[in-house]
């Protein structure tokens, strides 16, 4: 009788890693385990732990050891597309890191550790396409956090001390189940919420963009004085809502991620 087979996956050799890294446009080294079909996390990995980036998107990875905290060099790590219910509190421990993609897994709010919340240097985090029903509000600990996806999970709340980040600029929470304003002053209050933490201060465009959008507000403003038009669903011209698509949005977090 032959041995009963487990789950199915590319096992992962040291050679094939080390054939696996990139060197990055930075001349940092990326060890790019993409799209390879894994289903636990390689050990062999473990040796090469002084690699800048780590990938390991697109996979079918269930579990991430407490050894990550091993790559104390990191800086950029991609988990998006696994099958990832929960995270090691020992991510933690990774200082370096400005960059954290888990989004399009299933992780819970229960499996998101608080130690998150020490990643200090961290400038993108991407939590999208998840089982998220609540954000800790200690994520208001990440000061230099820039950017942050929380479309696609069922959120009905987003902590205020989100609205205190001194250097967020975008904030993604489409898809979720937010309540329904009852009433006109509640609506107001709502969209004030919005403006904070989606609209683009005037500081960051150029001449012609401002004269852009300021053209285009006389112009409304010119046509709603005129001629009276039906309720319609408020519109926000700055308004930015990036693609949160997991196959296309990746692509445009990657590459704002090493702008900065």
């Amino acid at each position: 009788m032959g041995k009963e087979k487990g789950p199915k996956g590319k096992k992962i050799t040291l050679k094939i890693a080390k054939n696996s890294i990139r060197i990055s446009f930075d001349g940092g080294r990326r060890l790019d385990l993409s799209k390879m079909g894994i289903t636990t996390f390689p050990k062999c990995i473990l040796k090469l732990a002084d690699v800048d980036e780590l990938d390991l998107s697109r996979n079918m990875i269930k579990k991430i050891p407490s050894s990550i905290d091993k790559f104390q060099n990191l800086r950029w790590l991609d988990l998006h597309s696994n099958q990832l219910e929960d995270l090691p509190k020992s991510i933690g421990t990774l200082q370096s890191l400005f960059y954290l993609n888990v989004s399009n897994n299933k992780l819970t709010s229960k499996g998101l550790p608080e130690e998150i919340t020490l990643l200090k240097n961290l400038h993108i985090l991407n939590l999208g396409l998840n089982c998220l029903d609540s954000i800790p509000p200690s994520l208001g600990a990440l000061k230099e956090l820039r950017e942050i996806g929380l479309f696609d999970n069922a959120l009905t709340t987003i902590p205020n001390s989100l609205n205190n980040l001194p250097k967020l600029k975008k904030l993604n929470a489409d898809r979720n189940p937010f309540p329904v304003p009852t009433n006109e002053e509640e609506q107001v209050d709502s969209i004030k919420r919005i403006e904070t933490l989606y609209l683009v201060q005037e500081k960051d465009l150029c001449r012609s963009c401002l004269k852009t959008c300021q053209d285009k507000k006389d112009k409304q403003n010119k046509f709603r004085n005129v001629t009276p038009s039906p309720p319609r669903k408020p519109s926000f011209p700055l308004l930015i809502t990036p693609n949160s698509s997991a196959k296309d949005n990746q692509e445009e977090w990657r590459i704002r991620g090493e702008q900065l």
